[in-house]
């Protein structure tokens, strides 16, 4: 009985010692050792906040000091920072009965403009609009464009802001009830330029779920997901004078048999592209090359850098998350 006892005992620390190792374990699959020099080996992933329904659209905020994300089929937005934890920034985010719509969802994606204004991607009033300043004191929106040629979008998702301030922007139809919703206005799922003129282009239309973008460093080259099952990709387009050309496949994820689809993205200093995807947040080199994943809790949507890219902000299905970066 006593060597039972003591046989038990030791199986019992082994099995501890082995379940604080997995707890341990490192967040990223690494397939590339050019991935350690973006994200330190042994690296965690923090759950800052959880119980969201789909969160979404992580921008950080240097004059808060804090990130701001969405949670569009609530239709609020929140406030997370190191001192007071999470907050409800907005509520109403992104429907106010602006346009007509079934679903009524929230914002999408956020970014800043050049003067410190947070621009959202507002599903439910299907228009991109500025929250008017200041940050801290949470007024009202006001529209920048919410037509083509005089046809209401869909449900504006993400949108970007180039170096000379025209905002680019993809219109999937995920704010509607699918492509067959009797409120659906406009035939193709685009991508749109707004220039800070206030004129609107079509940039491009083949896509058939366009959702997260985002520049290279130079902005000679645009990044767009398309977040399809059939077609779970990543395109790039030559930026050339505010137009794209020269359409490529710039990574194909259709055949990763993991949770997730091509969604959010942002692009590193160093050229490197952070793109939420099947399995996490697939890193790539600058030439397409996967260097690895990080692993998310759950499908991960977006994901935003801090102003010195000391950590990466995640938002995946019910949860806000972070990890450190080299």
């Amino acid at each position: 009985m006593k060597q039972a006892a003591l046989f038990y005992s030791i199986l019992t620390v082994l099995l501890c010692f082995s379940t604080k190792g997995q707890e341990k374990t490192d967040a990223v699959e690494r397939l590339h050792e050019e991935i350690n020099l973006l994200v330190p080996e042994g690296a965690v992933l923090e759950t800052l906040a959880e119980g969201f329904s789909w969160s979404e659209g992580p921008v950080w905020v240097p004059e808060l000091k804090a990130v701001l994300f969405t949670d569009v089929p609530q239709n609020k937005a929140y406030r997370w920072d190191e001192t007071s934890g999470l907050q409800v920034y907005l509520d109403p985010s992104g429907y106010t009965g602006h346009a007509p719509n079934k679903k009524k969802a929230g914002a999408n994606g956020l970014i800043l403009d050049t003067e410190g204004n947070l621009l959202l991607a507002q599903h439910g009033d299907r228009r991109i609009a500025k929250l008017l300043p200041p940050l801290w004191a949470q007024t009202a929106f006001i529209t920048l464009v919410d037509t083509y040629q005089g046809k209401r979008f869909h449900s504006p998702n993400d949108l970007i802001l180039s170096k000379n301030g025209a905002l680019y922007f993809t219109d999937p139809p995920y704010g509607l009830d699918g492509d067959n919703d009797s409120l659906r206005e406009i035939e193709f799922n685009g991508v749109y330029r707004l220039s800070s003129e206030g004129e609107t282009t079509l940039l491009y239309k083949d896509l058939t779920r366009p959702n997260g973008l985002a520049f290279s460093k130079d902005e000679s080259i645009l990044y767009i997901a398309n977040s399809d099952p059939k077609q779970n990709l990543w395109m790039a387009f030559d930026h050339i004078e505010g137009k794209l050309e020269n359409p490529r496949v710039f990574f194909d994820a259709t055949a990763i048999d993991k949770p997730g689809l091509a969604d959010g993205l942002k692009v590193h200093s160093s050229g490197a592209v952070f793109a939420t995807g099947p399995g996490g947040v697939l890193i790539f080199s600058a030439q397409g090359k996967h260097l690895g994943t990080i692993r998310t809790p759950g499908r991960a949507a977006n994901c935003a850098f801090d102003e010195d890219e000391t950590y990466l902000y995640i938002t995946a299905n019910k949860y806000l998350t972070r990890i450190k970066l080299k």
